[in-house]
């Protein structure tokens, strides 16, 4: 027993840095924008920042379309593998980007960077479940998730070292980084010996969602849940590619003090989020069905008032309180969208049904970067975009509420 405790949280400390890589590498493009742009022509000007918004968006279509796909692959190969692979070649990628000189390469690297990182997370959250599927489930989910947000943190110190060194240097060595840590987990991360052991379909009596398909998923249950997963990443991903550049605006901060505000104040913030509703999470699921749900719902519920205040607050300082109160609400409803998932899903469906919530949830965030940036070009501030992400995150608050999962895990049927 000790043993099989040992691996399952060893997985989770071999995947801690994967997923810090994961969102550093891709967030450092947004809080070094001003370096980049002034290396290329096309990130100037007039459309500069419409330009700059479809350099980040391309990113994220490119991972929404392949996230259902790296899914159903995750369900059905050894995931140690395609994790290595994942992280390999968008660690190359990122290395490879720090030498381009012209708009088009950078721009299709960011594509193949989207793909190529579209394959961890659904292959990464499947295997933690999978190894944890116990009362500790959720916060350790929560600890994966806290490094995504020290990724995002880090991700301001990109701006720092672009600032006063290079932007290429930084893509550079975390893409050196990444390389080398592809390595290391080839030779130590494993894959659950007895995945998909378990395939029954749990009672679903007491559950307002219960209608089942030939896969046993409870899909009304799940596409509540896409809504759900879907609605805040529409502010989510404003904060993520705008909040520097937001406050460059609003306040004339320089890019150095812009990344670090804005990618340390969220981001450490969101990291005791998802430790805060990882382990508050397990404790009320112990004792009702709905204490995932109802965790998250909480934290979506946080973020409503601080996108409201990051939109029309009138100093720095409070706008920084309120981009913490966000991160620590989104960072309670991050840590428990996996969970909740396997409440819903057998584990044979896990990884696919993540890639799909990936997915919708990321495609939102697509189409949000560009029309922002667009919108910014045409006089319209950034933060009244922020402010009016609000109304998302209401709705998902409310949809949150009506999601009533059966069980409090789809395999165990433990009730």
């Amino acid at each position: 027993m000790n043993t099989q405790v040992f691996r399952a949280w060893s997985v989770v400390g071999l995947l801690f840095p994967v997923a810090m890589l994961n969102y550093l590498d891709r967030q450092m493009l947004a809080t070094m924008g001003l370096s980049i742009s002034a290396d290329f022509a096309e990130l100037q000007g007039a459309s500069g920042a419409e330009n700059f918004g479809r350099l980040m968006s391309i990113f994220l279509w490119i991972y929404a379309f392949c996230s259902p796909l790296s899914g159903l692959i995750a369900d059905r190969v050894n995931r140690k593998w395609l994790i290595v692979f994942s992280l390999g070649v968008w660690s190359a990628v990122t290395l490879a980007m720090g030498q381009v000189h012209d708009y088009q390469t950078l721009y299709w690297l960011r594509a193949v960077m989207g793909m190529s990182e579209a394959f961890y997370i659904p292959a990464g959250l499947s295997l933690i479940a999978d190894y944890h599927r116990g009362a500790t489930r959720s916060l350790a989910i929560g600890i994966h998730m806290s490094a995504i947000y020290l990724g995002q943190a880090l991700g301001g110190v990109g701006g720092w070292i672009a600032q006063d060194i290079s932007w290429r240097v930084a893509f550079g060595s975390c893409g050196i980084i990444g390389v080398g840590y592809a390595i290391v987990l080839a030779f130590f991360l494993q894959e659950k010996s007895n995945r998909h052991e378990v395939a029954v379909s749990p009672d679903h009596g007491g559950s307002i969602l219960p209608v089942k398909t030939f896969s046993g998923v409870h899909w009304l249950g799940f596409i509540l849940l896409l809504l759900c997963f879907c609605l805040p990443s529409l502010p989510g991903w404003a904060i993520k590619n705008w909040l520097p550049t937001m406050l460059q605006d609003r306040f004339l901060l320089d890019q150095k003090s812009s990344g670090l505000y804005a990618t340390l104040t969220t981001a450490s913030s969101g990291f005791l989020g998802v430790l805060l509703g990882g382990k508050v999470s397990d404790m009320l699921a112990k004792r009702h069905l709905r204490g995932r749900t109802w965790t998250s719902a909480a934290g979506l519920l946080l973020t409503v008032p601080a996108l409201a205040g990051i939109g029309f607050a009138p100093t720095l300082p409070l706008v920084v309180v309120c981009a913490a109160f966000y991160g620590l609400g989104f960072g309670m409803f991050d840590a428990n969208n996996m969970p909740i998932l396997c409440q819903l899903a057998p584990s044979r469906f896990r990884a696919t049904g993540y890639g799909l919530m990936n997915f919708f949830g990321i495609a939102a965030g697509a189409f949000l970067t560009p029309l922002l940036g667009r919108l910014k070009d045409q006089g319209v501030p950034l933060a009244t975009g922020f402010a009016f992400c609000a109304i998302p995150a209401v709705l998902a608050v409310v949809l949150m509420l009506l999601l009533r999962p059966a069980s409090r895990d789809y395999e165990t049927q433990t009730n």
